[in-house]
């Protein structure tokens, strides 16, 4: 394909790409850098011989494995504790004026997990209290990983819902 045909192909393709990624990504400058490392592979490997849809399919191929490789770094990527933030000098947030204290907080904790189901409540403790991975509170619970993912998922749509009616009615 020379270099004529590649810009149109570009022209052509560019928009319908980012709109993909975006799609996967949801953010905007993601999906800028996500499409021009998709065009950029594109480049190197691109296969002259091919027809016209079977070089969109293959460029679509490229942005799907562009995307599951964004995904696989991002979720590799290392995050701090809290205690390597605070022996690092990390000072915390800066202080607000709130009306909860951090023990009327850690009292809405309490009362959120008494008030969700037991499976809820042990997944909940499991991940976020006792630090396990998604693995361990698998095999702790005695279930698979795509289940406690699910359990925490719909756990946290839960917990959220009733901090909000503990919010309303303190409010009230």
């Amino acid at each position: 394909m020379d270099a004529e045909n590649f810009q149109t192909f570009y022209s052509e393709n560019l928009p319908l790409v980012y709109r993909y990624v975006y799609s996967k990504v949801g953010n905007r400058q993601e999906a800028e850098d996500l499409t021009s490392q998709i065009f950029l592979k594109a480049v190197r490997s691109l296969d002259p011989d091919r027809d016209l849809p079977g070089m969109r399919t293959w460029l679509y191929r490229v942005a799907q494995t562009t995307i599951a490789d964004h995904w696989r770094l991002y979720y590799r990527m290392e995050l701090s504790s809290l205690d390597n933030l605070l022996e690092s000098g990390w000072e915390g947030p800066a202080e607000e004026a709130s009306p909860r204290t951090n023990s009327s907080a850690a009292e809405l904790v309490q009362n959120i997990l008494e008030a969700l189901p037991e499976r809820d409540r042990e997944v909940l403790t499991s991940r976020f209290l006792l630090n396990l991975s998604v693995r361990e509170t698998a095999v702790k619970l005695g279930l698979t990983e795509s289940n406690v993912k699910v359990l925490q998922y719909r756990a946290l749509k839960r917990a959220a819902h009733l901090e909000g009616l503990n919010t309303k009615a303190a409010n009230s």
